[in-house]
């Protein structure tokens, strides 16, 4: 695990819904998932809302209950085993593992100067001894985000939605983490603006050398971001790969939809986008077999019956499905 920071296998959550205590049902948020996050890498973690995206990073953050499988961290200085966690090996483990929260105008208090706010972190783990110390240590994050001293004697509700992205990126980096997951953390913000918070995120992640989750519902962002790139659907990983490998040739039914929908910059491509019918199957209730055969036009009896493994071919491309190979044989021809 030399070159692995975060490691799941067979990684579960479930949360117990309904009434009674006869009556209850479990609800799948994530279901069986296994990966590997190195060191120092983008990971991409992409799928429709409602696949398990966010609880799984909640899960790596020991911010969700992890009931079944586990998780482990190793960073070279410290090895955790997130499922059976200390509470003293979990308070140091809030200060290598941070979140970037999706909505930058409900993550800060209104009630707070941004001094304030990007210093919490410090004064609550103790990171600190003077305010001298604080001060000097809030200064250097925040110049690291383009934010200057004048911006810190202000309130959330003085900047924009991209300031405000600075602020949570800052705040979540002054306890000087290992592994940051940022969720959705460009969905809230223009076009433009996510450009310039994209790229201040890169910058940050070569400085410090910092691993990120990345979890986002866009494509292209996760083409211009992520090193390596993960699909979930209902719970469950579907198809992983490197970025590069992933985009020039998925391979799961569901990867391909998704790419077929990334619109096109010509205008005069009218597109060829899969059209997935129907909904996300509730969590509750899923479908036996293949997860995803009540969407997939290509679904046989064997894939109703019979819930495919991730494979892989041994070059780091994994994927979840029992005809992948044939139906990648055309397009190779």
């Amino acid at each position: 695990m030399s070159d692995v920071l975060i490691r799941a296998k067979g990684l579960s959550v479930g949360f117990p819904i309904g009434g009674g205590m006869f009556n209850k049902q479990i609800l799948k948020a994530v279901d069986n998932v296994s990966l590997d996050i190195e060191k120092g890498s983008f990971f991409g973690l992409v799928g429709e809302s409602g696949s398990g995206k966010t609880t799984l990073g909640r899960a790596l953050l020991k911010a969700a209950p992890i009931t079944g499988g586990g998780a482990h961290y190793s960073d070279g200085e410290v090895d955790y085993d997130l499922e059976n966690i200390s509470k003293e090996q979990l308070k140091d483990y809030r200060k290598r593992a941070q979140l970037i929260f999706q909505d930058p105008y409900a993550a800060l208090s209104p009630r707070m100067t941004v001094r304030d706010i990007i210093a919490e972190p410090l004064e609550v783990m103790g990171l600190t001894k003077t305010r001298a110390e604080t001060d000097a240590r809030v200064r250097e994050i925040a110049a690291k985000c383009r934010l200057n001293l004048e911006h810190l004697r202000r309130f959330p509700h003085a900047f924009s939605g991209g300031q405000r992205q600075r602020i949570s990126i800052a705040r979540a980096l002054v306890s000087a983490p290992k592994f940051i997951v940022a969720d959705e953390s460009v969905a809230a913000l223009d076009v433009s603006i996510q450009a310039d918070v994209l790229n201040l995120l890169k910058q940050i992640q070569s400085d410090m050398g910092l691993t990120f989750m990345f979890i986002s519902h866009d494509l292209s962002v996760v083409a211009h971001t992520c090193d390596h790139v993960a699909v979930m659907y209902l719970g469950r990983l579907v198809e992983t790969a490197p970025t590069r490998k992933l985009f020039a040739a998925p391979r799961h039914p569901y990867t391909k939809a998704l790419f077929s929908a990334i619109p096109s910059l010509d205008p005069d491509d009218r597109g060829t986008a899969q059209k997935l019918t129907g909904e996300i199957p509730s969590p509750t209730n899923q479908p036996s077999g293949c997860k995803f055969h009540t969407r997939c036009p290509f679904a046989i009896d064997h894939c109703k019956q019979v819930e495919p493994k991730l494979e892989t071919d041994g070059s780091g491309h994994d994927v979840s499905c029992h005809r992948w190979k044939e139906l990648m044989a055309p397009e190779a021809a």
